[in-house]
């Protein structure tokens, strides 16, 4: 996830360091500089929980543990990736949603919506 790699669709650019930032031709005036997201450690903390408990998850499937116990596990990394979407979610509305508002671009809320209902499905 934290390869550099753009990510047009949903408006954002995420760093080899694990930082991000709103981006796309069509917002470049009005921001050149990476956003600094506050919660970016929580957001890192989550993922990194994600992470562990669908490591365990494989564990589990390769040991052949009861599928109750893989599904209780499962749901465990789905809520913890959905926690770290809220945060992200969260300070995209408080710092690029509040800045495009500001400079009356609406191809930020376009972008924003389309990044949600991705998110929601």
């Amino acid at each position: 996830m934290h390869d550099g790699t753009e990510h047009e669709e949903l408006g954002y650019h995420v760093h080899a360091d694990g930082s991000a930032h709103c981006h796309g031709e069509e917002h470049e005036s009005v921001s050149a500089h990476p956003h600094v997201h506050t919660n970016k450690k929580a957001v890192h903390d989550r993922l990194s929980k994600a992470k562990g408990h669908l490591e365990s998850v494989i564990r589990m499937i390769d040991d052949d543990r009861d599928c109750a116990e893989v599904l209780v596990q499962l749901a465990a990394v789905r809520s913890a990736i959905n926690n770290a979407g809220k945060v992200l979610l969260q300070d995209h509305i408080s710092e690029c949603i509040t800045e495009a508002v500001a400079h009356n671009d609406t191809q930020k809320l376009t972008d924003l919506n389309k990044a949600i209902e991705q998110f929601m499905k």
